[in-house]
């Protein structure tokens, strides 16, 4: 008796503060779903990798920052759209370990806020910057369009699903993606009517079936940000040819280092296959 009391007296309370927050304007997107980092704490130079630092701009007119890494006599290239915290600084170790273990040239960016990149964040922002990326790289001679590879982390996946749509890549790899913003909100803050709270959307559930290119589900089993079973259902939304990879014992975080050899070699097998 008394747990069911305590539960529907939180649910009361997260009601009031939702009510609070929308009569007085204020809405959680922001601060719920972006957390960006203005400093460059490392570059690819700092794990031994040729690069170079670019800059190019948004049809909107925002200068976005990012790093080509050229991969030696690979005609692929992977465009790499992060997650939601920090910048591309913070992930120059897993760019090390694509360098050896697929040999592909890679092409990883920060949205508009994050690092050196100009401007502030937002759902049409980061879509934006997505396009801008991909126009950035077909201006590059000597790269062949038709070999571009989309790689999404986390919110990453979320964007990497919308630019498909629009400019469908030559394959689409989505780790710990989620489903939704409303049911991550669901998930974090289930006592709150995020309908009325969150304007953002990032609903690659209601996407993802309308692209038509060999996909390739990564997903850690213990993740504590994303849910499992959100990478679950958007393999089974997805059209074929397409796969999904459990990564044993991996968070949200640690996929790449806790993965190992079979995580690699999924990877690797996906892309040999599209040859």
């Amino acid at each position: 008796m008394m747990r069911r009391d305590r539960v529907r007296v939180t649910g009361r309370f997260w009601k009031s503060v939702a009510w609070v927050l929308l009569l007085t304007g204020c809405r959680v997107d922001k601060e719920f779903i972006f957390h960006p980092s203005r400093e460059i704490e490392a570059t690819p130079e700092s794990v031994g990798l040729a690069y170079e630092d670019v800059y190019f701009k948004t049809a909107d007119g925002v200068r976005l920052n990012g790093w080509f890494i050229p991969a030696p006599g690979s005609p692929d290239v992977m465009i790499w759209f992060h997650g939601n915290a920090g910048n591309i600084s913070h992930r120059v170790d897993n760019l090390r370990r694509v360098y050896d273990e697929l040999g592909v040239s890679a092409f990883i960016f920060d949205y508009r806020e994050y690092g050196r990149s100009e401007g502030s964040v937002s759902e049409a922002g980061t879509y934006r910057d997505a396009e801008a990326a991909l126009d950035y790289l077909k201006s590059r001679t000597g790269l062949n369009a038709d070999r571009m590879i989309y790689f999404g982390r986390s919110l990453g996946a979320a964007i990497a699903v919308e630019l498909a749509l629009k400019a469908p890549p030559r394959a689409l790899i989505l780790e710990s993606p989620m489903t939704s913003i409303r049911e991550m909100a669901r998930k974090v803050m289930p006592y709150l009517p995020v309908g009325f709270l969150i304007n953002t959307e990032y609903d690659s559930l209601s996407k993802i079936g309308r692209i038509h290119v060999p996909i390739l589900i990564l997903h850690g089993d213990r993740d504590e940000v994303v849910p499992f079973e959100q990478g679950k259902k958007m393999f089974a939304a997805a059209n074929p040819p397409k796969e999904f990879y459990v990564i044993p014992g991996a968070s949200h975080n640690d996929t790449y280092l806790v993965g190992g050899k079979p995580y690699w070699e999924t990877w690797r097998k996906f892309l040999r296959d599209l040859k």
